[in-house]
């Protein structure tokens, strides 16, 4: 992929587009932003490619950790437009109807709260060391050292917490979410 070759993108999207979809479904809760986030992740992933060094992990572990990142920055920034349409809302006194927005999309809540259920469910089947420091760390949003720093934990033990739970985790979740996608 690093030398230009499209048909390691595609390899590499057969190999690991299962799991992409179900990491950034559990933290955007979105099908549409689901897509997005899978195709940003892989977008980079394909700029990227000549920066990433097996030493450092696996491609597993590089995907889950581009994918988390912009998941992460689009749920940020839906809660900035959230509450910029609250702000302008408050602020009209035209009379206009306030827009819907897309995440109050009646269609999409039938989809969030299967996919929700699922995590849920997965997430309560961990060992709550597991669960806690994976919910700090995707839901949260804190770094490792930060989780460490939260917990008063070492490093290590939080990040080997997290890779067993993640390694768990998606063991459970990746024949689950393929009944919830179209």
């Amino acid at each position: 992929m690093a030398a230009g070759d499209e048909r390691a993108l595609g390899e590499l999207y057969d190999r690991h587009g299962s799991t992409v979809y179900a990491l950034a479904r559990a933290i955007v809760g979105e099908r549409a932003d689901t897509e997005e986030v899978v195709a940003d992740a892989f977008g980079q992933a394909w700029r990227t490619a000549g920066k990433f060094d097996p030493a450092r992990g696996t491609v597993t572990a590089w995907l889950a950790t581009i994918t988390r990142t912009r998941a992460l920055d689009l749920v940020r920034a839906r809660g900035r437009r959230s509450k910029v349409l609250a702000r302008a809302a408050q602020e009209s006194d035209a009379g206009f109807a306030t827009p819907l927005a897309a995440s109050d999309a009646p269609d999409r809540d039938v989809e969030r709260q299967e996919a929700r259920q699922l995590v849920k469910q997965s997430l309560g089947e961990l060992p709550e060391p597991q669960r806690r420091v994976i919910e700090l760390a995707y839901f949260g949003g804190l770094s490792h050292s930060e989780i460490a720093a939260e917990l008063k934990e070492p490093l290590g033990t939080v990040k080997t917490r997290l890779r067993a739970g993640m390694e768990k985790l998606r063991d459970a979740l990746s024949p689950r979410i393929s009944r919830v996608e179209p």
